[in-house]
């Protein structure tokens, strides 16, 4: 019913208007205030805040909301905490319609983002510019936001495309194609998708997932040290050989820290985190700080886990490629260095997956 009176103003050439929902379970009030507005913008009405929610959930754009706070089944303070809860309260201004209600009540509602009060018996003049100025303020606001949020995923992007194209040069240096880079993103960002699921004290939300996966695309960075002799050798690196190729961890950091401006300052602590950390083993037999449990990150530990399999299952000039059995078998057997329980489970968990290779198609 409130959809189609919407939908019907639409149809008679009112597409431009902006929308205001009056909430209020006073028939008269809300009689009033659509004649106040009916004339600049499309109005919908809710009888109570239960209605008021289902709008809110419908999809329909609201520019503004006048909001009563005393109404049945649901008041106007809870559809207030419901908008602070879904994120609306940013991004819609709401008005309080009051007439004798408590300063206690009025204070919590402000404290929950209600922006100015209404007071009965209403003002028609003084009404409709107060309103159309907080409107017209948050419009401003939120298309100021909109091209700022679309300049950081573009800026997000370009950083991406730098950073892969440094990781890419060094898998060159490393006999790879720079397939590497993308298996190990496409690994890291599957387990630690499985990791914040399953452990609550990992949570993590997607957009720092994203910067994870970023910043692991340059695990490898300090091999551009290592000379061609030792990084290409087609043998059994020698004990003091192996010295040297262990140094790319500490290298990778040096060379990190040489940059820091080309990338977003978390990516950068990320990427310095798992450049330095992703030998390291839940036993503190890793290198080059010989951490110690939870000691190293939970993103190094991913980071770590994914190498390892992709080295394993991936054919180098000093071996053959592992099967995906083979190559499971020898990180649950401690073959490749010890891992933690939690990162074995979530391994576990995911395993028919990277087995299919379906993380290749989700990058």
């Amino acid at each position: 019913m409130i959809q189609e009176r919407e939908k019907d103003e639409n149809c008679r050439g009112d597409k431009m208007k902006l929308t205001i929902l009056i909430v209020d379970d006073v028939e008269i009030n809300r009689a009033i205030l659509t004649e106040i507005f009916k004339d600049e913008y499309n109005i919908l009405e809710a009888t109570n805040g239960v209605e008021a929610v289902e709008v809110l959930n419908s999809g329909a754009r609201i520019s503004a909301m006048l909001l009563d706070l005393l109404m049945p089944e649901m008041n106007g303070l809870d559809v207030l905490r419901e908008m602070n809860r879904s994120g609306r309260i940013k991004t819609i201004p709401v008005f309080l319609i009051t007439a004798a209600n408590s300063n206690e009540m009025l204070m919590e509602g402000y404290n929950l983002g209600a922006v100015d009060i209404i007071s009965k018996p209403f003002s028609p003049h003084f009404l409709r510019c107060r309103i159309n100025s907080v409107i017209e303020l948050y419009r401003h606001r939120n298309e100021l936001q909109e091209i700022v949020a679309e300049q950081v995923e573009k800026l997000n992007r370009l950083n991406y495309s730098m950073v892969e194209t440094l990781a890419t040069v060094i898998e060159f240096r490393d006999c790879e194609s720079g397939e590497h880079v993308k298996r190990i993103s496409g690994l890291t960002r599957l387990l630690l998708t499985e990791v914040s699921n399953t452990y609550p004290e990992y949570d993590m939300p997607r957009s720092e997932i994203d910067k994870i996966v970023m910043a692991s695309v340059l695990h490898d960075v300090g091999k551009i040290s290592i000379p061609d002799n030792i990084l290409n050798k087609p043998g059994r690196l020698t004990a003091e050989e192996f010295q040297i190729m262990k140094q790319h961890t500490i290298k990778g950091g040096e060379i990190l820290r040489s940059i820091p401006d080309i990338m977003d300052a978390e990516i950068y602590d990320y990427s310095y985190d798992i450049a330095r950390h992703h030998h390291e083993r839940w036993d503190g037999r890793g290198y080059p700080d010989g951490l110690k449990g939870d000691e190293a990150t939970i993103w190094s530990q991913v980071v770590a886990v994914a190498d390892v399999y992709d080295a394993l299952t991936s054919e180098r000039v000093y071996k053959k490629a592992f099967d995906h059995e083979t190559a499971v078998r020898m990180i649950r057997g401690g073959e490749c260095g010890a891992f933690s329980e939690k990162i074995l489970t979530v391994f576990g968990a995911v395993e028919d997956r990277i087995r299919n290779r379906e993380w290749l198609a989700e990058e």
